[in-house]
C-alpha cells in the first residue's frame, strides 16, 4: 500500500526541533493576557449560551462577508490564492499569440468565454438545446437509460454516480464504483423529515424547480406539474437511499459484484448497455456502494412513467447548467442554493466564479503555470532533499530502538521506504492535448472539460 507523506510534517518537525533547541530565557518578560476580553460578550450569561459568551465579541467584530456563508482562516488562504491565480490568468487572457492547443490557449479561451457575458446573454439557452431535444425525443425506458448514461459522461449524474477508484481491500487496483445519488437537496433527511422547517424548504425547492422550467420555456402550469413530479421522484429515491449514518460504515458500502450479479439484483436497468454507453465494455468487478439503493431504483425505474423521467432529466440538466448560462439562470440558481439553502447574502463577483470553474476544469494546466511562476524546480528539489533527510533520521532512530525486535525493525524500515514523497506538484503533468476548448461557448467548454475528466477517470478501471 502506498503511503503519502504530507508536507505539513516538515513544518511540524521544524517547530518541534525549534522548540527543543530553544534556550529558556531567564529575564522577565512582559505578561500578556491569555484571553482577550474584547472577544467575549459579557452581556450573555455563560449558563445560557457559553459559545456566545466566549466568542460573541469576536463574531461581532469579524462579520462574515456577504458573499460567503462561512468564513475562516482557510477562506483567507483561498482568497489569497485566487488573487494570485487571477493575476496569472489575466496575463494569459490578454495574449493573442499563444500556440493553438497549448495549455495557455486552453486557459485563456476557457476563462475569457466565462467572462464574455455579452456572448453568454446572446446565446441564452442555446448551449443546452441539443440535449433538451434528445430528452424530448425519449419515448421509452430504454431511451431514458441511454440518456442517463450519456449525461453521466457530460458530468451530469442523474440517479447515481459512476467512478473509478482504488479497491478498498486491494489498493493496488482501480475498480468501477457505483454510488447512490439522484437528489437535488443535500441529504436524504431533507426529504424525510416532517417538521415545519423541512416542509417549508421542500416547498421552496419545488418553486425553484418550477421557475427553472419556466426559464426554459414551459408555461407555469406545465412547470408546476413537472416540479412536483421531480420532488415526488426524488423522495422515492431518498427513501431507498442509505442514510448519512449508514454511509459512514466502510463495510456496508463495500459490496463487490460481477456484472451478472448486479443485473440480478437490479434487473430493470440494463447494466451491460449502461457500461457500454459510457465507454466501458468490460467493467470487471464493480463495487456497488449501496445495494439497497440499486435494488430500489430498479423498481422505481419500472414503475415511474416515461414523462416523469423526462422531466427529471430536464431538471438535472438545467440544475447542472444554470451557473454557466445567461444571467436569469445564474440568478435563480443563486437565489435558491446560495440564499435559501446556505444563507449567502451576495453572489461572488463573476471573476471568482469563472476562476473557480477554470481551476476545477483545468486544474493541473493552471497549476503547471502557477508553479512555474511561484514554485521553481530548485525550491522543490530542496524540499524533497529535506524530506529524504527526515526519512534517513527516522530510519536511524528505528535502528537504535532497544525495545523493538530486529524483525520488527526490518518491517518498519520497509514501510518507511515505501512512503511516496509528494512535494508541491507532480513530476509529470496531466496531458490535456485531447481537450478542445473554444473561445466563444462557456457551457460547451464546461461540458468538454467534464467529458475529458470522465474519460480520464473511467480509463483507470482495471489498472494499477
Amino acid at each position: 500500500m502506498k503511503k503519502y507523506l504530507s508536507f505539513f510534517l516538515i513544518a511540524l518537525f521544524a517547530v518541534v526541533l525549534g522548540a527543543c533547541n530553544r534556550e529558556q530565557k531567564k529575564e522577565n518578560k512582559k505578561m500578556t493576557e491569555a484571553i482577550n476580553p474584547a472577544n467575549m460578550d459579557k452581556n450573555v450569561k455563560p449558563g445560557n449560551n457559553f459559545y456566545e459568551y466566549v466568542n460573541g465579541g469576536w463574531i461581532k467584530n469579524h462579520p462574515i462577508p456577504p458573499e460567503y456563508s462561512q468564513y475562516g482562516a482557510f477562506t483567507v488562504l483561498y482568497e489569497n490564492n485566487q488573487k494570485e491565480l487571477k493575476a496569472l490568468v489575466k496575463e494569459i487572457s490578454g495574449k493573442k499569440d499563444v500556440k493553438k492547443g497549448s495549455i495557455e490557449q486552453k486557459i485563456r479561451d476557457f476563462y475569457n468565454s466565462g467572462m464574455d457575458t455579452t456572448r453568454i446573454e446572446k446565446l441564452g439557452i442555446t448551449p443546452i438545446k441539443p440535449e433538451l431535444e434528445k430528452i424530448a425525443a425519449i419515448t421509452n425506458l430504454k431511451m431514458v437509460q441511454k440518456e442517463m448514461a450519456h449525461m453521466s459522461t457530460m458530468g451530469v449524474h442523474p440517479l447515481f454516480y459512476f467512478y473509478a477508484g482504488a479497491d478498498e481491500k486491494n489498493s493496488t487496483m482501480e475498480i468501477a464504483n457505483l454510488y447512490q445519488g439522484g437528489l437535488g437537496l443535500p441529504d436524504v433527511s431533507y426529504y424525510t423529515k416532517d417538521d415545519p422547517a423541512s416542509e417549508k424548504l421542500r416547498k421552496e425547492y419545488v418553486k425553484h424547480i418550477a421557475k427553472m422550467f419556466e426559464l426554459k420555456g414551459d408555461n407555469s402550469k406545465v412547470a408546476d406539474k413537472k416540479a412536483q413530479d421531480v420532488l415526488n421522484l426524488e423522495t422515492k429515491l431518498a427513501k431507498t437511499s442509505f442514510t448519512r449514518l449508514e454511509r459512514r460504515s466502510p463495510e456496508k458500502n463495500y459490496n463487490k459484484m460481477s456484472l451478472t450479479q448486479l443485473q440480478k439484483i437490479s434487473h430493470d436497468i440494463n447494466w451491460k448497455a449502461y457500461f457500454t454507453n459510457i465507454g466501458l465494455d468490460n467493467p470487471g468487478e464493480i463495487n456497488v456502494g449501496q445495494p439497497r439503493f440499486f435494488i430500489g431504483i430498479s423498481k422505481i425505474m419500472k414503475e415511474t412513467p416515461v414523462n416523469v423521467w423526462k422531466a427529471y432529466l430536464e431538471w438535472n440538466l438545467l440544475d447542472d447548467a444554470a451557473p454557466y448560462l445567461s444571467k436569469k439562470f445564474v440568478q435563480q440558481n443563486f437565489d435558491f442554493y446560495g440564499k435559501t439553502m446556505s444563507g449567502q447574502k451576495k453572489m461572488q463577483p463573476r471573476w471568482k466564479r469563472v476562476m473557480r470553474a477554470t481551476s476545477h476544469s483545468l486544474g493541473e494546466a493552471l497549476g503547471e503555470l502557477y508553479v512555474a511562476k511561484y514554485f521553481p524546480p530548485e525550491s522543490k528539489k530542496r524540499m524533497v532533499q529535506l524530506v529524504n533527510n527526515l526519512k534517513l533520521a527516522f530510519a536511524d532512530r528505528i535502528k537504535k530502538l532497544d525495545w523493538m525486535s530486529d524483525t520488527t525493525k526490518v518491517k518498519a524500515i520497509a514501510k518507511l521506504k515505501a512512503i511516496t514523497v509528494k512535494i508541491g506538484y507532480p513530476d509529470k503533468w496531466k496531458d490535456y492535448s485531447k481537450l478542445n476548448i473554444v473561445p466563444d461557448n462557456y457551457f460547451k467548454n464546461i461540458t468538454s472539460a467534464s467529458e475529458f475528466a470522465f474519460n480520464f477517470n473511467r480509463n483507470k478501471v482495471g489498472k494499477p
